[in-house]
């Protein structure tokens, strides 16, 4: 599966619950962000991570504290003036083959 596949259908599963996306792809100095989107008054990161088995690990597994750092700055990045301003949430969602599952608030500022 190519990354390009797993983002359009997680976007297509966020959309399906009421997620606005808001960005895809968004990139800055340090970093991309697969998905920005709203969910609610809630501005949601969402890191996409795709696998077509186990054997290296479940997809979500691979978000790690280095890969969790970054999406931390890319929020405040992204966020600028507003930044602890508005409610934030970091997720992920895994798209192992043809299953995608979604994991809310898998991390937060404090990880």
């Amino acid at each position: 599966m190519e990354w390009r596949d797993a983002e359009d259908r997680a976007c297509a599963y966020l959309r399906s619950r009421g997620y606005l996306i808001v960005a895809r792809n968004w990139r800055w100095r340090g970093g991309e962000v697969d998905i920005i989107a709203k969910d609610g008054e809630t501005i949601v990161f969402v890191e996409v991570k795709a696998r077509t088995g186990t054997r290296f690990g479940l997809p979500a597994e691979a978000v790690d504290r280095r890969k969790r750092g970054k999406l931390l700055a890319a929020a405040r990045a992204f966020l600028g003036r507003d930044a602890g301003k508005v409610p934030i949430r970091f997720d992920i969602v895994s798209v192992l083959g043809r299953d995608i599952s979604h994991l809310r608030g898998a991390f937060g500022e404090g990880d």
